[in-house]
């Protein structure tokens, strides 16, 4: 008869608490941008994304109202609470949101979580996203302690692939009609950046 030993659970790679027990940070940007919790006042600018043809082309953000842009402007500060993802709005110091970035999917046992971001027309063109995506990635990996990002795009989505790949993301590959938009099925790159 073999006795074998107990096998020893595998240790979350971020404890849970990490995120909850602290405030989310502003972090700065060059060029005079800054990363800071989304804000009660921001819901005019979330409601101006969710109807910008750019960002719905990519985005499945949908909000209808001042009134629904509030609700999920409360509910990206319960969603940090519940280490369930980290968003930050992209602004001026002191100015308004011109953007979104920051980490959905968040898996602090495995380590691991997906970037979401999008630019109002005043943030784009000048290297913000790359700038931000870099930012978030570092505060992801060296604060938060994760191991493994991604960043998921639509194929056809080449501005998204240039900022993967400017961030120093890796293409892992395609995957086949993984998201519906509003015109259908697409193809996603999948791109990743790791620990190492």
């Amino acid at each position: 008869m073999i006795i074998s030993a107990p096998i020893p659970p595998i240790p979350p790679v971020v404890p849970a608490g990490r995120m909850a027990e602290a405030e989310q940070p502003v972090l700065a940007l060059p060029g005079g941008w800054e990363l800071r919790p989304w804000q009660p006042g921001d819901a005019g600018a979330l409601l101006a994304a969710s109807q910008d043809p750019a960002i719905r082309l990519w985005n499945r953000l949908v909000v209808n109202s001042a009134a629904e842009a509030a609700e999920r402007i409360e509910r990206m500060h319960q969603r940090w609470q519940a280490e369930l993802s980290a968003m930050w709005a992209i602004a001026r110091p002191g100015g308004e949101a011109a953007g979104l970035i920051g980490w959905g999917d968040i898996d602090l046992a495995g380590g691991s979580a997906e970037i979401v971001y999008w630019l109002l027309p005043a943030a784009r063109g000048a290297g913000v996203a790359v700038e931000a995506t870099e930012r978030v990635s570092r505060w992801a990996l060296d604060q938060l302690g994760l191991h493994r990002l991604r960043l998921c795009h639509a194929v056809t989505n080449t501005p998204s692939c240039r900022v993967a790949d400017r961030a120093g993301y890796a293409l892992e590959g395609t995957m086949r009609s993984a998201l519906l938009h509003a015109d259908g099925w697409h193809d996603q790159h999948l791109h990743a950046l790791i620990q190492t």
